[in-house]
């Protein structure tokens, strides 16, 4: 690595041109692609670094590349800028057989004509590429690799990558280390180091620790790209951990409440370390206005939604209420898309929060608003309602024991149950649901009855239901993977 490190950075030529029509096809089909269902007209170079020089046996390429697509046209909304994605593109003159998956095409003309080029994170020898950049502090062109000086890191940690990411992509390095590399790239503070260095500086250990991570610098704008965290050897996902004990018939009120306990500590620790600000009237209306904007633009998308809307809206409203009559609330950093799949629990039961990126559609400036901590809280109970209706046989009353569960172990932690706030636990739990219908109505559409149960329960409780309240959805069906 010392050698990449200290030579020049060349970039052949029409490098870009070259890979551009591989691209153009390999690139939608990618998991963690945000573009899906519009097709990509072209792409601009944001930056180049080799990484290994071409002509050998593998040659490495780093590039940040935007991906322009039409945009559907919308009266008064404001063009977006192409989105940018961080590749790492190996090419060889053949692939071996264990690299099939990871084939992006043949180059047909330009300076790479006749090699192969793929995904260079399935293969280990990148992979051990950019574990040793991290470890030894490497300035490659562009490409900044830092690391905590106190943690150890060290060489010849077999890569194997993580298969089954959406938005992003991940190394695991032996049993040791794990590397996410963000995909989707922005310029800014990325709040998925930032917000773990932060805790770590505090002394939370809900979260790992980040080791290393690397970054661009390009025209005085810093991109974030990976963050490199220890591997948490054993640990199940919140997600699959909470679908097993429903296959069991287990009850899951106790994970639940510790899961709480440790949401808790993270939002005192973030509380304690970054500043907080109090949510007036205005503030509060402007929270509302979004809600409310979002909801029109929800109904409007999903025409199921139409019947539910003016109880939906009451949420917000009633929430709008209270502000107007002088309550405040205390808004700070947050996870921002907390859910089961986000938390991991090691062998000894302790569960940890992870992936700090927010989501990952919003602007990154939204993500690094204070937000009132009921937001992950909502998110939370969403999700145990999600693993509830995806069990094979439904355990009646599941899901309210596990949200009854979270509450209670949340408040032991922070002196305060987030149910003491129904006005804006419900308006948080609205404007989340109403979220998942879109998406599922988009891209799961045998999803749609499971936030929709929640919408019909979210809208009738504004009061005593009326002869005005919509029928109830369809039963749930269990939702197909």
């Amino acid at each position: 690595m010392s050698e990449a490190v200290t030579r020049t950075v060349t970039i052949p030529p029409g490098l870009l041109a070259s890979l551009d029509p591989l691209l153009r096809e390999w690139l939608p089909r990618q998991r963690w692609f945000a573009g899906k269902g519009r097709p990509v007209t072209g792409f601009t170079l944001v930056a180049a670094t080799e990484l290994l020089p071409p002509g050998g046996k593998l040659g490495l390429y780093h590039l940040l590349v935007r991906a322009h697509q039409p945009v559907a046209p919308v009266p008064g909304a404001p063009e977006q800028p192409a989105d940018c994605y961080q590749l790492v593109i190996g090419e060889r003159e053949a692939l071996p057989p264990r690299l099939a998956p990871a084939l992006i095409g043949h180059v047909a003309e330009g300076p790479l004509t006749g090699r192969t080029v793929y995904d260079a994170l399935y293969d280990p020898r990148p992979a051990d590429l950019l574990l040793e950049a991290l470890r030894t502090g490497a300035r490659i062109g562009a490409l900044r690799f830092e690391r905590d000086g106190s943690q150890e890191i060290r060489s010849a940690l077999v890569p194997r990558l993580v298969t089954s990411e959406q938005s992003n992509s991940s190394v695991v390095y032996g049993d040791t280390f794990i590397l996410k590399l963000l995909r989707r790239v922005v310029p800014g503070v990325n709040p998925d180091l930032e917000l773990p260095l932060a805790l770590a500086g505090e002394g939370c250990d809900r979260v790992p620790a980040p080791t290393a991570w690397f970054r661009a610098e390009l025209g005085g704008e810093s991109y974030v790209l990976g963050v490199l965290q220890p591997f948490v050897q054993g640990a199940a996902d919140g997600w699959e951990l909470a679908l097993r004990e429903l296959a069991k018939g287990e009850d899951f009120a106790a994970e639940a409440r510790a899961l709480g306990r440790a949401t808790a500590e993270v939002h005192m620790a973030l509380a304690r370390t970054l500043p907080t600000v109090s949510l007036g009237h205005t503030q509060v209306q402007q929270l509302v206005d979004g809600m409310v904007e979002r909801l029109d633009a929800a109904a409007q998308a999903v025409p199921a939604l139409r019947p539910y809307a003016p109880g939906l809206r009451s949420a917000f409203e009633a929430l709008a209420e209270l502000a107007a009559e002088g309550c405040t609330w205390t808004a700070q950093r947050i996870h921002g898309d907390l859910h089961l799949g986000q938390c991991l629990r090691s062998p000894g039961g302790r569960w940890w929060l992870i992936d700090f990126e927010g989501e990952p559609s919003k602007p990154l400036a939204e993500r690094r608003m204070p937000q009132p901590p009921v937001r992950d809280v909502a998110g939370m109970l969403r999700s145990f309602d999600y693993a509830a209706h995806s069990a094979e046989l439904p355990l009646p009353g599941w899901a309210e024991a596990c949200r009854a569960a979270y509450c209670t172990g949340y408040a032991q932690v922070s002196g305060s149950d987030p149910r003491t706030e129904p006005v804006l636990l419900r308006a948080y739990e609205t404007d989340k649901a109403i979220y998942e219908v879109v998406y599922e109505a988009r891209h799961r559409p045998d999803w749609l009855p499971v936030p929709m149960s929640a919408i019909h329960r979210l809208a009738s409780d504004a009061g005593t239901p009326t002869s005005s309240t919509p029928p109830a959805p369809p039963s749930p069906r269990r939702p197909r993977p």
